[in-house]
């Protein structure tokens, strides 16, 4: 094993080297640092230590954007050479019971795992089962827990100060003409993941419906903590990325996401007399908000604090992934189901529909 001087540095290590994991950091309109080889390199605790994938030329470019000379093909020879306290894993979903099975192997003290944590309810479950028997804490990279918008917006709906919550509207609207499979399982993910965050509350998919001809999802869902309810709607027709939620309070509103960050509040109508209207409140623009850098900083607090609660654990990660998978299943699609023409079923022409 090669010795890593690290003057109690936190040794870091990831795998898979491709956008997430590394060349995201060199996106110009992206806020930085925007990778994990970015967030690691940003936090003054922290030891860029190495890195393995199995393509020759992520691992010579990481080499080269980095200055890190130890890559691997493999994990198995990154942890034979290198002792780390957090691994990143940054590869494609199918990857990730392998490589989590790898590192609970060798009783690595912390993972963070990219979303989804697995592509399917079977792995995810015996990936949570796999770190928790061998003591690794288990993070999944749920970046936007950890942005100071969504936080502010979390901080206004704890505070009652917008009244009670009503009702969710949550968009996805990305990759044009992308498998709407592919939409719900890579991203779909925070979307769901950012509702259980902000409410403080489960959800329970009561009813979803996927038209292949037109390239949509729906998903009608309540929470199983009150009378709250939500739509989740995605779609791959669309040019434009749209990421937003809209949340309904009795005394207000809030609307967030990708570059948005909107509260209203209820006041005297300057328009009806004996009504009130919704008027937006003044406040700050989040020009950054940290939500890279804010995970690794989660990561090395828990870490360092043996017990503490990530913010975004691997429990999160699986009730991600379960929702995912009732969604896919009241809709009649399986993992796999990347078409684009018009299945028709029971529910109406070209729509999959179940109770």
């Amino acid at each position: 094993m090669i010795a890593d001087v690290t003057t109690n540095l936190v040794r870091c290590g990831i795998a898979g080297l491709g956008r997430i994991g590394s060349m995201l950091e060199d996106d110009r309109l992206r806020e930085k640092p925007a990778s994990h080889a970015g967030a690691i390199r940003a936090n003054r605790d922290c030891l860029l230590v190495a890195g393995c994938d199995p393509r020759e030329d992520r691992r010579s470019a990481f080499a080269r954007r980095w200055g890190c000379r130890n890559v691997y093909p493999t994990l198995q020879e990154m942890l034979r050479a290198h002792e780390l306290d957090i691994l990143h894993v940054a590869s494609p979903a199918e990857t990730h019971l392998e490589l989590l099975r790898t590192a609970a192997a060798g009783r690595l003290p912390l993972v963070i795992c990219e979303k989804p944590l697995a592509p399917g309810l079977p792995a995810a479950r015996e990936a949570l089962r796999l770190c928790s028997q061998s003591g690794t804490v288990l993070m999944v990279n749920h970046e936007r827990r950890y942005s100071r918008d969504y936080l502010r917006a979390r901080s206004l709906i704890g505070a009652g100060e917008l009244g009670e919550l009503v009702s969710i509207t949550a968009r996805l609207y990305m990759g044009r003409n992308r498998p709407i499979t592919d939409l719900l399982w890579e991203d779909g993910g925070h979307l769901i993941d950012i509702i259980r965050f902000l409410t403080g509350a489960e959800l329970e998919v009561q009813e979803a419906m996927c038209d292949l001809a037109s390239r949509s999802a729906v998903a009608w869902v309540r929470f199983r903590s009150g009378p709250v309810s939500g739509i989740l709607e995605l779609s791959n027709r669309f040019q434009a990325l749209v990421f937003e939620l809209d949340l309904d309070l009795s005394r207000g509103r809030l609307r967030i996401g990708n570059g948005l960050f909107e509260a209203w509040r209820s006041a005297p109508s300057p328009y009806y007399e004996g009504f009130h209207s919704l008027k937006r409140a003044r406040g700050r623009a989040f020009r950054t908000t940290g939500y890279f850098s804010g995970m690794l900083a989660d990561a090395v607090a828990v870490l360092r604090h043996p017990g503490r609660r990530p913010v975004s654990a691997g429990e999160d990660g699986l009730a991600a992934v379960e929702a995912i998978d009732r969604i896919l299943r009241l809709a009649g699609l399986s993992r796999f189901d990347r078409g684009t023409a018009g299945i028709p079923r029971r529910g109406g022409p070209g729509a999959a529909r179940r109770r």
